[in-house]
């Protein structure tokens, strides 16, 4: 991989984020607006991504889906840059904590770019609770989540998971009760996944 860093150690912000590709984001949202909208739609989420990760003072780093693009609105003085790594959305992410954990990241917090509801204070908040829990959560509406931070590598709960179902939270919940490990959770938001989900700003788009 070409990821590039100049430092460790502190709080890492980590975006997992798709490539603003025509007919390839947003797809569901695509079949009642078309992939025309739904690509407006995934652009202001990366923008709405963007500027809340710059309010929140930590280093910060964006996994793409397909490729690393050094020309994109995530301004390369402030955020690093890797692909993701083949396999489902549980290796990709266990392999992106894992490598950050051994370079020396103390707390490390991950979201996706679909939730139009984050905000900076509600990152920072999760990175505040990791003082307190070895796991923090954002509980989304459809059963998942669009938030999960860490201060120690905890990759069994990114494995035998089914992704995209409204059973990944539960099952997450399950596996850290097992494990006997102090979690917090954050208000429950909504992803944008469909035509109904669509608010402010992104509901003007269609």
């Amino acid at each position: 991989m070409s990821r590039f860093t100049t430092d460790t150690g502190g709080d890492l912000l980590m975006v997992f984020a798709k490539n603003p590709e025509y007919g390839k984001v947003k797809t569901r949202l695509a079949k009642t607006i078309g992939h025309k909208k739904a690509l407006e739609v995934y652009q202001k989420l990366l923008e709405h991504t963007r500027d809340i990760c710059l309010q929140v003072g930590c280093f910060r780093i964006v996994y793409y889906s397909d490729f690393i693009d050094f020309d994109d609105l995530f301004d390369n003085q402030y955020f690093l840059k890797d692909e993701q790594v083949k396999g489902d959305l549980g290796e990709r992410m266990a392999m992106a904590f894992g490598e950050s954990f051994k370079e020396g990241y103390q707390r490390i917090v991950c979201i996706g770019s679909d939730c139009y509801e984050l905000s900076s204070d509600l990152i920072k908040k999760a990175f505040v609770a990791l003082d307190d829990n070895d796991v923090v959560i954002g509980p989304a509406k459809d059963g998942g989540y669009y938030l999960i931070g860490m201060k120690d590598n905890y990759e069994h709960l990114f494995m035998n998971k089914e992704w995209s179902t409204n059973n990944l939270l539960l099952d997450t919940l399950i596996d850290l009760k097992s494990a006997e490990l102090k979690y917090h959770l954050l208000p429950t938001l909504s992803d944008v996944d469909q035509e109904e989900d669509l608010v402010g700003a992104l509901k003007s788009i269609i």
